[in-house]
């Protein structure tokens, strides 16, 4: 599927002059953002022990893991 070329604008007050969509292209992030996205915000303290989402996400996994193995409490009755 060819992207169309984005349609001339009408003129708005807050938009500044040196902004230049000319090539700018129309649903160029359509599908990706259709998709989905889960967008989670950490606390700085957290954040500088990771990197970029490629850490998060191994980090995540690691807990799922363990998380999923552990047995579950049992009920105590009295």
């Amino acid at each position: 599927m060819k992207e169309k070329p984005m349609k001339k604008m009408q003129k708005d007050p807050d938009m500044l002059e040196e902004y230049d969509f000319s090539k700018g292209l129309r649903g160029k992030y359509a599908k990706r953002y259709a998709a989905g996205t889960n967008v989670i915000v950490i606390e700085p303290d957290v954040a500088k022990y990771f990197p970029d989402h490629d850490s998060v996400n191994q980090a995540l996994r690691s807990l799922s893991a363990i998380i999923k193995h552990q047995k579950k409490p049992t009920k105590i009755t009295a």
